[in-house]
């Protein structure tokens, strides 16, 4: 009898994207540990342009809510969409989902946009991945239950550096040189972010 193979949540370069949710400049005076979530975004920025992952970005209601943070390069972006709905599983974003079996979320916030994104991703038969070092929400002790939902749905929680390394999966990668210097360079950032004091990861 053959044996059943596992889905234990690998990633590939080639058949990842990552979203940016929602981490809109309105927002910046009231979610938690905000800093927090750009340096992150900023780290799979830099990821995505060394690795040539597709960066899939979304804000919410713009107009409202003003557009991505001005920190945030999103020169290279595939898609920056304007939306409504809270998940950015919009037909705008699917359509540029072609070969792509795993996403890699982080934004805003954990228990609204980044949730419903992750399950509506789930039911489509999408890995997920979600950054417990790139969500936040305005209360705190959301991230906690947002990401218990995630995990109970099916999706994985993991870290900005831990991704990134699955990602190139040996040090004979091309890029690896690349990518260890952006772990070092954002270290201090790593480190000091305290996100991960209320993800329970």
């Amino acid at each position: 009898m053959a044996a059943v193979l596992r889905n234990v949540g690998r990633v590939h370069q080639k058949s990842t994207a990552f979203f940016l949710c929602d981490i809109q400049e309105k927002f910046r005076p009231h979610i938690f540990q905000f800093p927090s979530v750009v340096a992150t975004a900023q780290k799979m920025i830099a990821a995505h342009k060394v690795l040539d992952i597709p960066l899939i970005v979304t804000e919410q209601n713009p107009k409202a809510l003003g557009a991505t943070a001005t920190e945030l390069d999103l020169s290279a972006a595939k898609v920056n969409h304007p939306k409504t709905k809270f998940s950015m599983f919009v037909p705008e974003v699917e359509k540029e989902l072609k070969g792509i079996k795993s996403v890699v979320l982080f934004g805003i916030e954990s228990h609204v946009c980044v949730l419903q994104t992750a399950l509506d991703l789930l039911e489509n038969n999408y890995d997920v991945h979600v950054l417990a070092d790139g969500v936040s929400s305005m209360n705190h002790f959301e991230i906690e239950h947002a990401l218990n939902r995630v995990r109970d749905a099916g999706g994985y929680v993991t870290t900005s550096e831990s991704i990134i390394f699955q990602l190139m999966g040996d040090s004979k990668h091309e890029h690896f040189k690349k990518i260890s210097n952006l772990v070092k360079e954002t270290k201090e950032a790593t480190a000091n972010n305290k996100l991960f004091i209320k993800s329970n990861i």
